[in-house]
């Protein structure tokens, strides 16, 4: 273990010991206020000793035009070599103090007033946050620009694919901005829409022939009219994937819809093939029955994604090989120590974690979930939560009677997501008023309209 790393655990477990010998007499309302303050655990920061990365602290135009994602949780991860680049920021806004920056951006939402809407995604950092006219997950945000028509422009505080979302699902007239084109997701860039179409190729040259041991018939179809796969992706995919699920009979899913998608996809097809995020389609499946060796993994670079034809003959679920980088980091000797350290703690993780952690924690679920449990939470309650930092820190600032820490002891935020700074948020509004969009988002027609189809099934795929 890292000297950083080490410091953390230990700083921790005496934070958690502390908090766990004061845990009955603050649920009991006896604590005097001082030792109540005293037993929370420090807030966790996305910045300094807590990440895990120490370039992380250093501002994002600095690091916009390196290599990679930059620093966080994915900045192993290979970054393709069209991924946008944000272009230098003027002076005037790297040089400003946060207070400048904060008088700035407070001016310039009241002079743009209703005209334009800020969204600001959960994984944020608060100093964004605060700013937002509405905070959610990507497709509460998407849907928070359906909503509002009324906006000439949203300013979009989240990543790529997000702002893609908001386009397609906004009108033609209105634009929506992202303050930092470098602003990317790495588990979207895991599929591109070459390697799809190269899969779904392959796929139909094993399981659309007629020869599936299910009866299919030189159509692709079995018995029932089903087809012989289903195209299933993720709401954190590129809006070109999205349009090949809308023109192949498939669907969009969410991490808190997924169930009722699935249920959607096999009522028209005899499997599915769910890209990018490996983990949220196997956790999901299990949940519904499914068994792991019905679920090849597809690996784009080698055929048959290194997998026989029989094996995505008998296959119900085929898994893209993708992730995300900030849940792949939990794991189940986090949960037993966070057990050892606070009996009683309840661990809930995002369905995006591999599936011994959300088979080892006591729930698993959406952000929105996540948010839920807590909110519904009874006061002194312990929760030990799988997801991004920014979200557990804003929890348990909402929520001072509970005791609320990140599983991971090394925090290590979305590299991305928190390239968004309020500098770039000064500039972006700042261009607004001037008459400028910088950084708007647009989505081909025929793309955006192929992806509105897969959304719509969506939508329409009730629980």
């Amino acid at each position: 273990m890292s000297s950083v790393a080490e410091l953390l655990h230990r700083a921790a477990a005496a934070e958690r010991a502390l908090a766990q010998a004061a845990a009955p007499l603050v649920a009991a309302g006896r604590a005097p206020v001082e030792l109540q303050l005293t037993t929370r655990p420090i807030a966790l920061k996305a910045t300094g000793l807590s990440s895990c990365d120490t370039a992380l602290t250093r501002d994002p135009w600095a690091i916009d035009r390196d290599p990679g994602y930059g620093p966080g949780a994915s900045t192993g991860d290979p970054v393709p070599g069209d991924a946008p680049r944000q272009g230098p920021l003027p002076e005037r806004y790297t040089e400003a103090s946060e207070a400048q920056l904060d008088e700035w951006i407070t001016a310039a939402k009241a002079e743009l007033g209703d005209r334009v809407s800020i969204l600001g995604h959960f994984y944020q950092r608060d100093e964004i946050v605060k700013y937002a006219d509405f905070v959610g997950d990507s497709f509460m945000l998407a849907q928070a620009a359906k909503q509002h028509p009324e906006a000439e422009a949203f300013v979009f505080c989240g990543v790529h694919f997000m702002a893609e979302t908001a386009d397609i699902l906004s009108s033609p007239d209105q634009a929506v901005i992202l303050p930092n084109l470098a602003a990317g997701c790495s588990m979207a860039d895991m599929a591109t829409i070459d390697q799809v179409e190269q899969c779904w190729d392959e796929l139909m040259s094993v399981l659309g022939d007629g020869t599936d041991a299910a009866g299919t018939d030189a159509a692709g179809t079995d018995g029932e009219g089903k087809q012989p796969v289903i195209p299933v992706t993720y709401m954190n995919s590129s809006a070109a994937i999205k349009a090949f699920c809308g023109r192949n009979g498939g669907i969009v899913c969410t991490s808190s819809n997924a169930e009722t998608v699935l249920e959607w996809a096999f009522a028209r097809g005899q499997r599915v093939v769910f890209f990018p995020d490996q983990h949220l389609g196997r956790n999901t499946a299990k949940a519904m029955g499914i068994s792991e060796s019905e679920m090849p993994l597809w690996r784009p670079h080698l055929a048959l994604g290194g997998n026989t034809a029989e094996e995505l003959r008998d296959a119900k679920v085929i898994l893209w090989n993708g992730f995300c980088s900030v849940h792949k980091r939990f794991t189940v000797d986090q949960i037993e120590r966070a057990r050892a350290d606070y009996p009683g703690v309840r661990v809930i993780v995002h369905p995006e974690c591999p599936a011994p952690v959300v088979e080892a924690a006591d729930g698993a679920g959406s952000t929105e979930y996540i948010r839920k449990q807590v909110e519904a939470a009874a006061p002194g309650e312990v929760l030990a939560i799988g997801t991004e930092i920014n979200l557990v820190n804003r929890l348990q600032q909402q929520r001072p009677d509970l005791t609320i820490f990140c599983l991971d002891p090394v925090v290590c935020p979305c590299s991305t997501m928190y390239r968004i700074h309020p500098a770039y948020l000064a500039w972006t509004l700042e261009s607004l008023i001037a008459g400028e969009q910088p950084n708007r988002i647009t989505v081909d027609g025929a793309v955006a309209e192929h992806s509105r189809v897969a959304l719509e099934r969506m939508l329409a795929a009730k629980p």
